[in-house]
């Protein structure tokens, strides 16, 4: 099994879970976070004043996957979550060694 886990920008959120959804994902988790890449913070002014806000803020989707549907899933978020423009975020997967359903006690690929 695998953890796909995608920091994508705020406004992509609606299309990727949609996508997700239609790919088959029956359950993900999304948490609010803020960070930067290459595109670095940015300017603001508030009454006149300058100030610098050096992280920005994005979403985190983390979704475990079955191995066979780990490339397919990754082309569906990349594919829905890109502008093309800076900051459109990144897209990893990671190994999981096991995973249980809480409720039923199932474990492994039976769990997801």
């Amino acid at each position: 099994m695998r953890l796909i886990t995608a920091v994508i920008q705020p406004h992509a959120l609606e299309s990727v879970t949609d996508a997700l959804r239609e790919a088959g994902v029956t359950g993900l988790t999304i948490s609010e976070v803020a960070g930067y890449g290459r595109q670095g913070g940015h300017t603001e002014v508030y009454r006149g004043a300058e100030y610098r806000i050096d992280t920005l803020p994005k979403i985190k989707l983390e979704v475990l996957v079955d191995d066979a549907d780990e490339a397919a899933l990754v082309e569906v978020v990349v594919r829905s979550a890109r502008s093309g423009r800076i900051g459109d975020g990144k897209v990893w997967t990671t190994e999981v060694g096991t995973v249980v359903r809480v409720r039923t006690g199932e474990e492994g690929p039976s769990a997801l």
